[in-house]
């Protein structure tokens, strides 16, 4: 589970075994966590899942992962060449 990033007290990660899910960050901070799916197309982002977070924390999140989606997008794209999916 590769982190990519530290921020203001978030630890921005993915798991590497998630099969063959679409671009997505999970964040966790404290006793909150949460996953956002990332709309490369349109540099948009979709909740997947929140857990114990206020909509203030939520908002928090979504203001790091904007700034720096072009960076998650580049560090999702590295960590799928060096562990590519197994299709079985």
């Amino acid at each position: 589970m590769p982190t990519i990033l530290f921020y203001s007290g978030w630890r921005l990660f993915f798991y590497s075994n998630e099969g063959s899910e679409p671009i997505h960050i999970h964040c966790q901070k404290g006793e909150m966590e949460c996953k956002y799916w990332l709309d490369c197309e349109n540099v948009e982002i979709h909740e997947a899942f929140a857990y114990n977070m206020s909509s203030r924390d939520k908002k928090e999140i979504k203001k790091i992962i904007y700034h720096h989606f072009e960076y998650i997008e580049q560090q999702w794209d590295a960590f799928q060449r060096v562990h590519p999916l197994v299709a079985g």
